[in-house]
């Protein structure tokens, strides 16, 4: 019996082993049927937008094609590294909030869809910057006369994967408003804002904001790549140095 029972565990051990590799298999295939072709290409680069997916991480269709790639996220974070608050107006499933709550004292994210905060509350929980964020469901543009920051992170929608057949993105097709009455609202909060756009943008209009201010605000223009890829332009306005 006793030499019977060794022959049987390592059988025991492969069957276990293959079924834990069916149920992998099983739930990556489910998780594929649950991406629409809309944002299938976007799933493809999960890695990019969330190093720590796999974790748990949550989007909703909107999302997958609005998130800022991780690797971007954090270069914008090293920019104001140390602030005491951030205010991430369109704060979405919370990749940018997420990063700036790793490098600033507090981060006040806000987004009009509650749906939308909660997925990035979760996130939060998976990076384990829970605590360093305050989740906020409303309107930037009405909330913003109660809001008190050192910078405001500004990445209003493009408009949906479509934005890429513009050949020249101006600052009125930006929703829920256009950039000009955006970036005036972020001033009356602080001089040091972050705007994240689109690649195609119209950067001599856009960089042109800073005359919104007297004097003119300092500005700083980066064009952002993964894998050498461009995904967009983030313009820096003020002089965030705070560490």
């Amino acid at each position: 019996m006793a030499s019977r029972k060794k022959k049987l565990k390592p059988f025991k051990r492969i069957v276990k082993i293959k079924a834990r590799k069916r149920a992998e298999m099983a739930e990556k295939k489910k998780e594929k049927e649950n991406v629409t072709p809309l944002v299938r290409k976007y799933w493809l680069q999960r890695y990019d937008l969330f190093s720590r997916y796999d974790e748990g991480i949550k989007m909703d269709e909107e999302g997958w094609f609005s998130v800022t790639p991780e690797e971007i996220a954090a270069r914008q974070a090293r920019w104001c590294a140390g602030a005491a608050v951030v205010i991430d107006a369109f704060a979405g499933v919370g990749g940018n909030a997420i990063q700036f709550a790793q490098l600033c004292h507090r981060v006040i994210a806000v987004d009009i869809d509650p749906k939308k905060v909660a997925l990035a509350s979760d996130n939060a929980k998976i990076y384990g910057v829970e605590d360093n964020i305050d989740f906020i469901v409303g309107d930037f543009f009405q909330l913003a006369p109660f809001l008190k920051g050192d910078v405001v992170f500004l990445a209003p929608p493009w408009g949906g994967p479509s934005y890429k057949a513009i050949e020249n993105f101006t600052l009125d097709l930006l929703k829920p408003k256009d950039g000009h009455s955006l970036f005036q609202v972020a001033q009356t909060i602080t001089p040091n804002i972050i705007m994240y756009l689109p690649r195609n943008v119209d950067v001599l209009q856009a960089s042109a904001l800073s005359w919104l201010s007297c004097p003119p605000l300092d500005v700083e223009i980066e064009e952002n790549f993964v894998r050498g890829n461009s995904k967009g332009i983030t313009i820096y306005f003020g002089d965030a140095l705070f560490t």
